[in-house]
């Protein structure tokens, strides 16, 4: 069973991997894709911004349990609390980057998940709903999904104030709990397509765990890259229709 687990993750890896060649070899899917990416970076950028500017601010804030303290341990809470306040808005970052981008870019990533469909025959019982009820559908399953990333966010934060521990450890669980969460959201478009939610999404992948976990947590790592979500964001749309096929049970080859 752990091999079994173990292959399957590497295959969702090698998911996204297909993702991307499956993207690149179409300029008019690359332009398609990078232009919602790049309205999201801008937007994202400037919220960074804002975050770096007030950090010793929300530090103190976030530390006002240690104002007695004695100055060298105070500045030391609030240099791990401003880690983990980074860390915690990092991993939210990435998750709720992906559904901005996915919710500007509908139409866009409609189009690069229709073409990887169309490779295996298309869906024949398609699901077309008029864009406002598509909409509005979308943006109450992403606010979803950022609510329960934003719920496990918190004790990762709580986690970042343990020296050693919340500099290595708990950045790796972030990997994982982000790729969770991104494998969700890239498998939207081609669940929506047939005519299914968030609740389906959940039950699909939940049978393939380790397939989705590793196609997560690779895009979730190609995010952290400086400007990896922009360029590898339609991609990851790519590969995550073919993650949709296979937990579905549908061909991928």
């Amino acid at each position: 069973m752990a091999g079994h687990a173990v292959s399957e993750f590497f295959l969702g890896v090698r998911l996204l991997g297909r993702g991307i060649r499956r993207y690149v070899r179409s300029p008019k899917l690359v332009m398609l894709g990078l232009i919602p990416a790049v309205l999201s970076l801008l937007l994202f950028i400037g919220l960074f911004w804002a975050l770096f500017y007030f950090i010793e601010d929300v530090s103190e804030a976030a530390t006002w349990f240690a104002d007695d303290w004695p100055t060298d341990l105070r500045s030391a809470a609030r240099l791990f609390a401003g880690i983990a306040i980074v860390g915690a808005s990092g991993l939210l970052a990435v998750v709720s980057y992906t559904a901005v981008t996915l919710l500007i870019g509908d139409p866009f990533y409609e189009a690069i998940g229709e073409a990887v469909e169309e490779d295996f025959g298309g869906v024949p019982d398609a699901v077309d709903l008029p864009w406002y009820k598509e909409l509005r559908r979308s943006v109450f399953d992403a606010l979803r999904l950022l609510l329960v990333s934003a719920m496990i966010a918190i004790p990762l934060f709580a986690g970042g104030f343990i020296p050693v521990v919340g500099q290595t450890v708990i950045p790796v669980i972030g990997a994982f709990v982000g790729g969770w969460f991104l494998s969700l959201e890239l498998v939207a478009v081609a669940f929506n397509r047939r005519g299914l939610r968030l609740p389906d999404r959940r039950v699909a992948l939940r049978k393939h765990r380790p397939l989705a976990l590793g196609f997560g947590v690779a895009v979730f790592c190609c995010f952290l890259i400086p400007l990896g979500a922009v360029l590898i964001m339609p991609a990851a749309v790519a590969g995550g229709t073919l993650l949709a096929r296979r937990s579905l049970g549908l061909p991928i080859k």
